[in-house]
């Protein structure tokens, strides 16, 4: 069995385990939850020890018919941008579910119903990033909004019903667009040598203008919603604020990852001139929603409304390096996908455990908190300062490339988004200040620090912002050959380096 088949496998697996389980045995299900996402991230991390770095080609392919007589296929395989993400899907779940071990309390189904859930999107989320045919990646990219609405809507909080449906809603408009194109990309197949699915195939077809610009704007549109980019973006604040810790950072952390991979893999691949053509409108939107999402992040009152606004500024320097079409840029992207996981897991996971102990997501309610909970004070403070892109800590590194690439080819873009590190210094510096220094706000003093389990939870992901912020090499090993690739079947080179002379 092929890698990549087989950590798809493994969480799907065990959900089917767990749907054994009597309705009882809720501890046994989160053991058998953990343990899975566990022998997961294990043979994801084995499967990256066999890639080869310095090949561009997509590795570990699989292909199988599936549907015959339309041309689908099972087909699957990973550049180092696909790997990355993978990478960071399967890190992140086992920790999801060991740090919100109680999340599934209080819902509407069971603890065992949670945690299926929860492995069907790791499965999900897999196969997306791995897909090489287009209908495989369209039935991975819809069929991951089921197990995220019933998420929000049965364990989350609030208005949850009113989240998860306007999630739904958004993300389904998209998919139908995505969907117009990809039949509307099957049909010119057929008329030139044969119906098929497969992206190294439809990425060589004959279009108009016009058709690929439509075309086009059905897959950007989907992913832009997905990302989200602004104006796309107004699902994502209700979502974040109704959704379990857990589940948020699922959502911003893997999820929303699919918006902007799906921009390089099949925005960039099939339309190429499109691509050239609608870049000035995607720079300004992303130079936007950094701005925006910034402001909208500095007079948020709740806190997980905030996190939610400062990623969508991160998804606008994200966009920004995909389409500034240099190789610093592109690599500096997928490596801010990668970054942006953490930062998110530990800004969500450690925002869940202080608002489970104060009742409150107010963030004026969390005065003082670091003479009460210092460990819990200083980790949310890490996680903030990796949001901020403090130097020395991962975010650094790919918003620096981000903007050095994205400079050398758009210097104005570049110098405004640089604004919106101005803006993240009060958006994370503020609330740091008023949650963690100050007088102890009356309700804080008896509040209990982390425990074991959430510090077991916390410690790998302030290890990576930590050990990436320093040394970066391992993971741009792994990005910089596919992303030169990407840059170069674009059909364009790096900017060469201007120098002052006579």
């Amino acid at each position: 069995m092929n890698y990549l088949t087989l950590i798809m496998a493994i969480p799907l697996l065990g959900a089917a385990l767990i749907g054994t389980l009597p309705q009882s045995k809720s501890l046994l299900a989160k053991q058998f939850a953990l343990g899975t996402t566990l022998i997961a991230a294990a043979a994801t991390i084995f499967m990256t020890t066999k890639f080869e770095r310095s090949n561009t080609a997509l590795q570990f392919v699989e292909s199988y018919d599936w549907i015959k007589t339309f041309g689908i296929k099972y087909a699957v395989g990973v550049d180092g941008i696909a790997l990355v993400l993978i990478l960071m899907t399967a890190l992140l779940t086992p920790i999801v579910v060991l740090a919100g071990w109680n999340e599934s309390e209080g819902g509407r189904w069971s603890t065992k119903t949670f945690y299926i859930l929860i492995l069907v999107l790791q499965t999900m989320s897999f196969g997306v990033f791995a897909a090489t045919d287009v209908f495989l990646f369209y039935v991975f990219f819809e069929a991951m909004l089921v197990p995220v609405y019933f998420l929000i809507g049965g364990y989350g909080s609030g208005e949850r019903s009113a989240a998860a449906v306007k999630f739904l809603l958004y993300s389904l408009f998209g998919g139908l667009l995505m969907l117009a194109s990809i039949i509307g990309l099957y049909v010119l197949s057929g008329e030139q040598g044969g119906h098929t699915f497969n992206i190294a195939a439809l990425s060589q077809l004959e279009m108009s203008s016009t058709t690929q610009n439509l075309l086009f704007l059905g897959f950007f549109i989907a992913f832009a919603i997905k990302a989200p980019l602004f104006p796309f973006h107004t699902w994502l604040p209700d979502a974040a604020k109704s959704a379990t810790p857990g589940t948020s950072v699922l959502l911003l952390g893997v999820l929303d990852k699919v918006g902007t991979f799906g921009m390089i893999r099949y925005c960039l691949a099939l339309f190429p001139d499109a691509t050239k053509t609608f870049t000035p409108l995607i720079i300004t939107l992303s130079v936007i929603s950094i701005l925006y999402g910034a402001f909208l992040a500095i007079g948020a009152k709740d806190i997980k409304r905030l996190i939610a606004y400062t990623s969508i500024s991160h998804f606008g320097f994200i966009t920004l390096g995909i389409f500034a079409m240099t190789t610093q840029a592109q690599s500096g992207a997928t490596l801010y996908m990668f970054n942006h996981g953490f930062s998110t897991a530990a800004l969500f996971l450690v925002a869940g455990w202080m608002i489970s102990r104060r009742g409150s997501s107010t963030i004026a309610d969390f005065g003082g908190l670091q003479r009460v909970t210092p460990v819990m004070a200083w980790s949310f403070f890490i996680a903030g300062m990796s949001s901020l892109a403090l130097p020395g800590l991962s975010s650094f590194v790919s918003e620096f490339l981000v903007l050095v690439g994205t400079f050398t080819r758009y210097p104005v873009a570049a110098v405004i988004a640089t604004f919106g590190i101005v803006l993240a210094a009060l958006y994370i510096l503020i609330p740091v200040q008023r949650a963690l220094h100050g007088p102890t706000e009356p309700g804080n003093e008896n509040l209990k620090d982390l425990n074991l389990r959430e510090k077991i939870a916390i410690a790998p992901v302030v290890a990576v912002i930590v050990v990436l912020g320093f040394y970066p090499a391992p993971a741009l090993n792994i990005i910089n050959p596919a992303a030169a690739q990407v840059v170069s079947q674009m059909g364009f080179t790096d900017p060469a380096p201007t120098h002052g002379g006579k």
